[in-house]
């Protein structure tokens, strides 16, 4: 074995050191350890702290194979395999050096490339088990995976051929239908529930929806895919089976879990199943960052993690925070301690040097706007690239002032959110033939492709598809179908494409490549504008796809876990090599800026007036005020408007409503704060002296309050498990 003390663990301070080593040796080659709760607070660490714990796992004899890592990025995952191979490297190469220096430095080189092959996200992870055990499950293995984008397609017909698209009154639409049954099953509750927590005007559809939601989960088995949501529906139903739940808990012996504070009831349910008595479960997380009740998370599993073991779970908090000034962390911690339900604990920060933070009034929303970018580029000037701030707001229109003076300034800015890469059309396009490919029943697939084909539209379509259905393949279906005159071209072309690469022998290397070959002419007729931009986002697809072993682990990754970038946001190329950053707070989550601007940091907006009415809206409201606020390393400001500009009003009506102080602003907050007043417009100086304004064109005065408002089993014979039942019961 090696020495816990190497490795980097000497890096760690003692309570990390303590959550990283969690556990004692078996003597032959293992690890046990009771269930154990790390509440890392914001800065403090975590995914070292993480990293580290695989690595001490993996130098104490454990088998990486053995090690499930779940996460809520792929890429967190990546980074966490690269810390802990590195980890693991140094402490090979400083326990080797003791006896054979000469071996020391290809032993770290080898354990470098540490491989964690069960390390991904909660989705990835069930394509993974679901596909390995879809025998017992009744699932084909070849099973297709529906991206957000097409899931909303495909409800989006259904509402077409039901005819609730020509409706009299207002049915929602797929996006809507989409996040409704998302809700439903993330969160456990019925139809019902679910529209009366987030859609009560949907109410009187109940049963209509209840129907096309029933008749969306038939279609997409008769097309032989899942989507987001049948992966952990799925994964949870076979957790339900003894005899299957017990086959994947025996694949682990230890499950490490990232970002538990955003697990939903039933991610939190198929943890249980795989480490009923809590042996070898480490999760991480931090209650005050739990801000996703909208995507079905549930903050509950944190907080009742400890009781859900007998004996409880043991806990270790995080408190040293590696990333803020103590100010910023002072008014962050008086924030938090407002809330309800919440772990104990107390940012303490490394960086103890810092100013306060501030609290800007300012007349409106046009002149926060003015004062924000005074900032900013005063923060510039003083050496901090517009890259390291940002301005982070609850919603994206509350941005819509800043964007519009930003652009007449001409200072350049990137907002994060807006279309996925996976939304772009000429990448669906490219993906659809593969997809079509792998899953001929995938019919979304290949209505999407036969249209590609010039002259031929939806009718022409859906007769081709019901042709390949009534034959043996899609070459042989396709074959004596009439392609219209105009795209013979391409339709014989998609004809040889199809033949080489839907045989599942067929070499998967070059397929992608073929596939955007075969759409050159297409691209070139539908996009002339931009298509030299596009090509080059096909160019980088098929980079991307050169990293993987197959077709089908391509395409599901593509789909669980896209790229950002897409060619149907490139406008000219970007020439300026700085630029702000603006963002939700939402998106913001795990960044960090040196400086950071709030807007809007009044009631109704923190908290959002939709959230007023619930007391578990307004904790999450808070926590949500704490995620922005502890983006924040060195500078941070809150701006609050008195006004805010209304439109359409009658035409004798006010032209402005008042904005109230937030409630979160109480006194513990605002006595950590620097509170600025607006300097009136007409007595301003057209040049402010540093004597009597500072860069934002305000000045120190006194703070002003304003009133608070207040199964079944079988344990003879092997399970054959009606999975695809179960997903149609479900509605």
């Amino acid at each position: 074995m090696i020495d816990a003390a190497l490795g980097g663990l000497s890096r760690l301070n003692d309570r990390q050191r303590a959550a990283a080593t969690w556990g004692a040796g078996t003597g032959s080659g293992g690890v046990r350890s009771a269930p154990l709760l790390i509440i890392a607070g914001a800065g403090t660490g975590k995914t070292a702290t993480l990293a580290h714990r695989v690595a001490w796992l993996v130098t104490q004899g454990v088998d990486p194979n053995r090690i499930l890592l779940l996460t809520f990025s792929r890429r967190a995952a990546q980074e966490m395999t690269h810390r802990a191979g590195h980890a693991v490297a140094q402490a090979l190469q400083a326990s080797t050096v003791r006896t054979d220096p000469h071996a020391a430095p290809q032993a770290a080189s080898q354990t470098a490339r540490l491989h964690l092959p069960w390390a991904g996200t909660f989705h990835a992870m069930a394509v993974r088990m679901l596909r390995l055990h879809a025998e017992e499950l009744g699932l084909d293995p070849h099973f297709g995976v529906l991206d957000r984008s097409d899931a909303a397609d495909l409800i989006d017909l259904l509402r077409q051929e039901r005819g609730l698209s020509a409706s009299l009154r207002r049915f929602p639409k797929k996006d809507a239908c989409l996040a409704i049954a998302s809700f439903a099953v993330n969160t456990g509750c019925t139809l019902r529930e679910a529209l009366s927590a987030g859609w009560p005007w949907c109410l009187d559809w109940h049963d209509v929806l209840r129907g096309l939601l029933a008749a969306y989960a038939e279609r997409k088995q008769a097309h032989g895919v899942l989507d987001f949501d049948d992966l952990l529906l799925a994964w949870d139903a076979a957790m339900a089976e003894p005899s299957v739940a017990v086959q994947m808990a025996a694949r682990f012996d230890h499950v490490l879990v990232d970002e538990y504070q955003d697990t939903n009831l039933l991610q939190a349910r198929i943890l249980r199943g795989l480490c009923p008595d809590g042996q070898g479960l480490v999760a991480v997380g931090d209650d005050a960052q739990a801000i996703y009740a909208f995507r079905g998370a549930c903050v509950d599993n944190m907080l009742s993690f400890p009781a859900q073991f007998d004996p409880p779970a043991a806990c270790i908090t995080l408190e040293r925070s590696y990333r803020s000034v103590q100010p910023v962390l002072d008014t962050a911690n008086a924030l938090i301690e407002g809330a309800s339900s919440a772990y104990p604990k107390r940012l303490q920060a490394v960086r103890h040097a810092g100013a306060r933070p501030q609290l800007w009034t300012v007349a409106d929303e046009r002149e926060q706007a003015d004062r924000v970018i005074d900032a900013v580029l005063a923060q510039r000037e003083a050496g901090v690239p517009l890259k390291r701030q940002a301005v982070l707001f609850r919603s994206a229109h509350h941005s819509e002032w800043l964007e519009v003076e930003l652009t007449r300034r001409n200072i350049p800015f990137v907002k994060h959110g807006g279309l996925r890469f996976m939304d772009a059309a000429h990448v669906k396009d490219v993906v659809a033939v593969l997809r079509w490919a792998e899953q001929p029943r995938d019919r979304l697939a290949g209505f999407r492709v036969l249209q590609c084909v010039p002259g031929m539209g939806p009718a022409r379509a859906e007769q081709a598809l019901a042709q390949c259905v009534a034959s043996q393949g899609l070459t042989q279906g396709l074959a004596s179908f009439a392609a219209p005159a105009a795209g013979a071209a391409v339709w014989s072309g998609l004809l040889e494409l199809l033949a080489r690469i839907e045989p599942r022998e067929a070499r998967w290397r070059d397929q992608l490549a073929q596939v955007c070959s075969w759409y050159q002419p297409v691209l070139a007729h539908r996009h002339r504008r931009d298509a030299a931009v596009r090509a080059a986002d096909l160019d980088m697809l098929t980079r991307v796809a050169a990293s993987f072993g197959s077709r089908e682990r391509f395409l599901t990754d593509l789909a669980l876990d896209p790229p950002a970038a897409a060619g149907d946001l490139s406008g000219a190329p970007l020439r300026d090599e700085d630029y702000l950053i603006l963002s939700t707070v939402h998106s913001a989550k795990g960044q960090e800026w040196d400086a950071v601007w709030i807007l809007n940091v009044t009631d109704g907006n923190f908290p959002n007036e939709y959230a007023t009415g619930d007391p578990a809206g307004i904790d999450e409201e808070r926590r949500l005020l704490y995620v922005a606020m502890t983006r924040a390393r060195d500078s941070l400001a809150l701006i609050e408007p008195r006004a805010f500009a209304v439109t359409h009003q009658p035409r004798l009506g006010d032209r402005h409503v008042t904005g109230a102080r937030s409630r979160f602003l109480d006194d513990a907050v605002i006595a950590t704060l620097d509170c600025l007043e607006p300097v009136a417009r007409d007595a301003m100086p057209a040049q402010p002296t540093r004597a009597s304004a500072d860069a934002s064109g305000l000045h120190i005065g006194p703070p002003t309050r304003t009133p608070d408002p207040a199964p079944a089993e079988d344990d003879n014979r092997r399970v054959k498990l009606d999975l695809a039942a179960r997903l149609r019961q479900r509605w």
